[in-house]
């Protein structure tokens, strides 16, 4: 069964979203959902309500992984696959998300301002569990 590599940071539906929370008093947007009360120092709100986020931003910032971190990582895969991690400004709410790029996709797919979309792929694991996570894909639409 395909379950989520982190529970409760993302659906998995066809077309996935990310899962923050807006704080009632001030509308403050908080990713990953791990508030028990407001971020804003302007705010004393305690409130904070889950939200789906937007699925699609713009590169804010973006680099290539091209050499295996030493230990205690654990490569996914052997040999070491180099690959891309992204920030990205989530179009509605104007939040910056880290998350890896796409299988497929690397730095020579990416730019500052450069439009992508959230998706989820499965996350290689030496358990053999079933997980999955999220990723930017970059599109050529321009419809972030």
């Amino acid at each position: 069964m395909r379950r989520p590599l982190i529970e409760g940071w993302f659906t998995m539906d066809e077309e996935p979203h990310l899962l923050g929370q807006r704080c009632d008093d001030c509308a403050t947007i908080v990713f990953p959902p791990r508030a028990t009360y407001c971020p804003n120092p302007r705010c004393s709100g305690e409130t904070l309500t889950s939200v789906e986020l937007s699925r699609v931003g713009r590169v804010w910032s973006y680099t290539g992984a091209e050499y295996q971190p030493p230990e205690p990582y654990i490569a996914p895969s052997d040999p070491f696959v180099p690959f891309a991690i992204a920030a990205v400004e989530l179009s509605a709410e104007k939040v910056i998300v880290l998350g890896q790029v796409a299988s497929g996709f690397g730095v020579e797919s990416l730019h500052v301002g450069s439009p992508v979309e959230l998706v989820v792929e499965s996350a290689e694991t030496h358990s053999g569990d079933d997980l999955v996570i999220w990723k930017w894909r970059p599109t050529s639409d321009g419809a972030s």
